[in-house]
């Protein structure tokens, strides 16, 4: 599903919501996910999972057409852990 699937489907189970505000929510909730993951904190959504950021460490990795060694830097990367009831949903455990 994307953004917009996702829009389209909450819009059509609430009906009484316009399209646009539903819209506006629903970037605004990505937006703050977002922001705290910059300002390095970590999301949960209870009963969906955690969302945090964490450290990549630097490595050298090598150009695949030429083979010369290349720095990779380090970063950070953002990093998902579903909920013990998303898993259980998703394997049809009620």
């Amino acid at each position: 599903m994307v953004r917009s699937e996702l829009i389209k489907r909450i819009a059509a189970e609430r009906p009484h919501l316009p399209s646009r505000d539903v819209e506006a929510a629903v970037d605004k909730i990505f937006e703050t996910i977002v922001a705290s993951l910059a300002r390095g904190q970590r999301v949960e959504i209870r009963g969906f999972g955690v969302f945090e950021v964490r450290p990549r460490v630097a490595f050298t990795g090598r150009n695949p057409k030429t083979g010369i060694a290349v720095s990779i830097p380090q970063k950070s990367v953002p990093w998902f852990r579903g909920s013990i009831m998303l898993y259980d949903r998703l394997n049809l455990k009620d």
